[in-house]
């Protein structure tokens, strides 16, 4: 048996050999009966998998680390996962996005570059991969912007993206990103809409094979996925290709759409529908289609998500910047639609999307009808592990993957606990995360990942954050200076503006 002060000693990145045990006041268990509370609970762990969850286990352990006052629960499942240095922050005090780099100029778009090096794409998704882990995130499918890149995203940065994951100990679903096009902003500042579907093409068959290369690969901690961009940028060409791989692979589709006002004008505008009805009029909402968003879904859509099993990733925080909400979240469960969480933007804080989503969906809602704490943390758990048809993930029971948070019950909060999960939920952030285990390994522990400076990678990542920003006069219509597109919140003291006035 061990103590608290052996769990400290535990190398980072460890998997402890043996049979071993977490204690702790309180535990979440996935019982046949349902998802059950446990007072002063144990979770019994071998290799990669849990091999029992109860009050008091009787069998030989090799260790048993006693956590005191906190909460063991299954690692969170993130939908849409962030995996780049956020930019969307830039555009909540600064609008319309169009202005602001979000959408092309035609001059750039005949020339768009990559803005980050090979070097710094990898840079920021093994420092991405580190701030899920920090959050509680177990399982990960990651989201990027491509409005810094050349086109989509390439299989090299997702080769080091796996190397990464396998390197921090965080179960990914990787694919980049591909699109056959994308909305232009012409030279009167009206927007186009402007195709290359070869290139597109040519961008998923990359993508296919490298999922089929990666899948499986670090003993099962890495799997494949497609992600074809926004839906506004994809042809019919495109997703019809899409899923016939993703159908011969079985392999998970992440689409973004039914998420904004440019989308579903630009989407009406090709087609004549919005995107849920395009791709329902295709055959192409499935069981295996993630879509994150929903926030300008229609009652029609909806009913189209729920009769083909489509799961839609809510992200409430990000959403919730942008001024918009899911209606609601207690709506569409009561469709019968699966829905699952994501963070999408930074930081990608688990415990506060739980929170603004619980919030929001009060505002939409009336009280007898507004989801609890509990449902929103069987979302951010069990519901993502059931978009990816993993029944062994986002739940503590025998045979489960041991895929575990842990989050601090006592030091990590202010006001006196009630229930834990509604604590953790109504009044904490994702920083009262302790410890992270992905496969039975230590990835995470007090504020440290394994395979990463932190504090290092910290100022790696602003450096790298500030170059980018520097570039944004060359895709902002017009080209105006950085500090016209992103003005600071107040006059900066003494600068030339002030002077001059």
């Amino acid at each position: 048996m061990s103590n608290l002060q052996s769990w400290s000693r535990l190398p980072l990145g460890a998997r402890p050999p043996g049979r071993w045990a977490l204690k702790a006041r309180f535990v979440i268990a996935d019982l046949p009966q349902g998802r059950r509370l446990i007072e002063n609970g144990e979770v019994v762990i071998e290799d990669d998998r849990i091999i029992w969850v109860g009050s008091q286990f009787e069998g030989e352990l090799s260790a048993c680390y006693d956590m005191g006052d906190m909460l063991v629960g299954p690692g969170f499942v993130d939908l849409d996962a962030l995996s780049d240095l956020d930019t969307t922050v830039l555009g909540m005090d600064n609008q319309p996005s169009w202005k602001k780099g979000r959408v092309w100029p035609a001059d750039y778009a005949a020339q768009a570059y990559e803005m980050y090096s090979a070097e710094e794409l990898a840079f920021q998704k093994r420092y991405a991969f580190a701030q899920l882990l920090l959050n509680g995130i177990t399982s990960a499918l990651p989201i990027a912007s491509l409005f810094y890149r050349a086109w989509g995203e390439t299989v090299a940065e997702f080769e080091a993206a796996a190397i990464a994951a396998e390197e921090l100990g965080l179960r990914v679903w990787l694919g980049p990103a591909y699109r056959s096009g994308g909305v232009i902003l012409d030279k009167t500042g009206a927007m186009q809409p402007v195709f290359d579907e070869e290139r597109g093409l040519a961008e998923l068959a990359e993508a296919a094979s490298f999922a089929g290369r990666i899948h499986g690969a670090a003993g099962g901690l890495i799997s494949g996925m497609f992600a074809p961009d926004r839906v506004e940028t994809c042809t019919e060409a495109l997703l019809r290709q899409t899923f016939l791989h993703a159908n011969d692979m079985d392999l998970p589709v992440r689409l973004h759409m039914a998420q904004g006002e440019m989308e579903l004008q630009t989407v009406r505008r090709l087609h004549g529908k919005t995107a849920p009805e395009w791709l329902d009029g295709l055959g192409l909402l499935s069981p295996r289609l993630i879509a994150p968003h929903a926030t300008v879904a229609t009652d029609d859509d909806l009913a189209r998500y729920a009769s083909n099993g489509v799961t839609i990733a809510h992200c409430p925080l990000v959403s919730a910047r942008h001024g918009s909400s899911l209606k609601s979240f207690s709506r569409v469960k009561a469709l019968g639609i699966n829905i699952g969480m994501g963070t999408d933007t930074a930081p990608p804080d688990m415990v506060l999307n739980m929170a603004i989503g619980l919030m929001a969906n009060r505002i939409t809602e009336s009280r007898g009808n507004a989801a609890s704490a509990a449902e929103f943390y069987d979302a951010a758990t069990v519901a993502g592990a059931k978009a990816l048809g993993r029944n062994d993930l986002g739940r503590l029971a025998p045979g489960t993957k041991a895929d575990i948070a842990v989050f601090d019950m006592a030091d990590g909060m202010v006001a006196p606990r009630i229930d834990p999960v509604q604590t953790l939920v109504y009044g904490a952030t994702g920083r009262v995360t302790r410890a992270t285990i992905v496969d039975g390994r230590l990835s995470m522990r007090d504020g440290q990942v394994a395979g990463i400076d932190l504090a290092a990678a910290r100022g790696q990542a602003q450096v790298q954050f500030d170059a980018l920003v520097e570039r944004y006069p060359e895709r902002t219509f017009e080209h105006p200076t950085v500090s016209d597109i992103f003005p600071p919140s107040y006059p900066l003291h003494g600068s030339k503006s002030e002077v001059t006035r």
